[in-house]
């Protein structure tokens, strides 16, 4: 059934030839550090026309950086993306795109006016066929070139600042692969020198906003090229689990037999050819990763150094971190105490919230359970276990979020590493998306988790939500029919008053109302209050 489903999907969607935007790599494009490329809608850049952007020069952020990199203009990614653009479409309303031609995250239709929320869901809680459809998804990602995106195979430099466009197609799952290990790739300092301690995604502040803009752009682009508005990631909820639940040929593909480091044969992950991998002859070389291929994805779930990571990550561990109520702290890197975010990651104790080097808890965790290509950072998201993870790692940066409701101003505005800083924008994305923005909670970015909505304490005032606005929408005509019953019930109550006075004035003393007859007029009064 599943590879019935693979084959029409990859029958009905062509590959084309030809995250740097295919319109904007030409030589012109990068001497003139422009990229503001036509919308298709009317044909003027950034869909000026019909008033969806303007090109613009972009507004970098001057707060000072931590000391972490002690380095200026010895890389590509300082200063994101001013080595390559300094115009880019600045997008009005709700749209979005480099070019402005798509919504923003949570809202949709032509003119993106209409809101909507998509729901993450247990990948267990998938039927079997939606389960299926989610990995034939995988599949035809893997196999179909990026129609609007190219990357890099050489630095600005050995471009020639430009004059030498150096880009390749890349498949659309890839096209992530290698976004991943771009933002977390050594610099590149000349000659056989190179600086490890920079990462633009992770063992900072910007590592759960970037990883949570890396999940909406993946699942858009799959929503993109299967036209299935709906999709969205499963998660792998790993709290308390003994063994990799997901490491089943029903789901992300068991061991081989004979070689327990590869996939069983059963699963297609098995033919799966990695990328990105090979980090030292990348530093060698002074180049970045080109997108070759360089072997199958490796996997040996649970043989890993114990030492280091003695076990998965308990439901307590989680409840811990969520108490912790400084987002970051500290110097905010790896070493921070009582962070939030240092805690989730893995370099803090689980149960002290204390930065320990020598151990990988939480998030980190998961990866060096995996043993193997889950376990190297730049490479890991070469496995589709790398998706599922990292939505359950966002879904408790989402609890966190609606426990504390913090203020956007928590999100560090300076002194970060570099890339870390609130206006930064979030390397190597264009359209620009800064760090902030996406300190928010799921449901303003158009998602939720299917585990958090039954506990949400808003999800009443979400339901009676619709009924307020429209109660809004006619308040005026309410009060005024309001007014009128006031006026008639004040009418009625005036004349009622006077029929019961001049009944007892027609009647003898002796021949006055009854109790039940004086309870007959005031009924008649308090209907007319009625």
């Amino acid at each position: 059934m599943l590879l019935a489903v693979l084959y029409c999907l990859l029958w009905s969607f062509q590959t084309s030839a030809g995250h740097f935007p295919r319109a904007c790599v030409s030589s012109k494009n990068l001497m003139e550090k422009e990229c503001c490329p036509p919308w298709s809608g009317d044909g003027s850049p950034c869909g000026q026309l019909s008033g969806r952007g303007v090109c613009q020069n972009i507004l970098l952020s001057n707060a000072p950086l931590g000391p972490q990199f002690p380095f200026t203009g010895v890389d590509d990614r300082e200063s994101w993306p001013s080595i390559f653009y300094n115009r880019t479409c600045q997008c009005s309303g709700n749209f979005m795109g480099f070019n402005c031609g798509n919504c923003k995250f949570g809202f949709w239709g032509p003119n993106c006016t209409e809101r909507r929320l998509l729901v993450r869901r247990s990948i267990f809680d998938l039927s079997v066929p939606e389960k299926d459809k989610f990995l034939a998804y995988l599949t035809l990602a893997k196999h179909t070139i990026s129609s609007d995106y190219v990357i890099p195979t050489g630095t600005y430099g050995q471009m020639k600042n430009g004059s030498t466009p150096m880009f390749r197609d890349i498949n659309i799952y890839d096209l992530f692969v290698w976004i991943h290990y771009y933002v977390s790739m050594d610099a590149l300092l000349g000659g056989s020198k190179i600086w490890k301690d920079i990462d633009f995604a992770h063992e900072a502040p910007a590592f759960l906003p970037w990883h949570r803009l890396f999940l909406l752009r993946w699942e858009q682009e799959i929503q993109k090229i299967t036209g299935d508005e709906n999709f969205t990631i499963p998660y792998w909820d790993w709290r308390d689990a003994e063994k990799c639940d997901i490491c089943t040929d029903e789901y992300l593909g068991a061991q081989h037999p004979a070689n327990p480091n590869l996939l069983s044969p059963a699963s297609f992950f098995s033919s799966w050819q990695i990328i990105c991998s090979r980090l030292e002859e990348y530093n060698s070389h002074q180049t970045v990763c080109n997108g070759t291929p360089e072997g199958p994805l490796q996997r040996n779930p649970g043989n890993h150094d114990k030492s280091r990571t003695p076990r998965l990550p308990s439901s307590a561990d989680v409840e811990f971190c969520l108490s912790l109520t400084q987002y970051e702290s500290g110097s905010m890197d790896k070493s921070a105490n009582f962070s939030f975010r240092n805690t989730l990651e893995g370099f803090a104790n689980p149960f002290t919230g204390i930065a320990d080097a020598s151990q990988s808890s939480m998030h980190n965790a998961l990866h060096i359970y995996m043993n193997g290509t889950m376990s190297q950072v730049q490479g890991s998201a070469n496995d589709p276990i790398f998706l599922l993870h990292h939505a359950f790692v966002d879904s408790i940066f989402e609890q966190w979020l609606r426990r504390h409701r913090p203020l956007l101003e928590v999100y560090p505005e300076a002194n970060a590493p570099i890339g870390h800083n609130r206006e930064s924008y979030m390397v190597p994305f264009i359209p620009l998306y800064r760090n902030g923005d996406f300190f928010i909670s799921s449901k303003d970015l158009g998602y939720d988790y299917s585990y958090l909505q039954d506990s949400d304490p808003d999800s009443f005032q979400d339901y009676i939500k619709s009924y307020l606005e429209q109660a809004s929408r006619i308040w005026s005509w309410l009060l005024g029919a309001a007014m009128v019953g006031a006026a008639v019930t004040a009418l009625l109550a005036g004349l009622a008053s006077l029929l019961c006075r001049h009944k007892r004035k027609e009647l003898p003393e002796e021949k006055q109302p009854l109790l039940m007859e004086k309870e007959a007029c005031h009924n008649v009064l308090y209907q007319s209050h009625v």
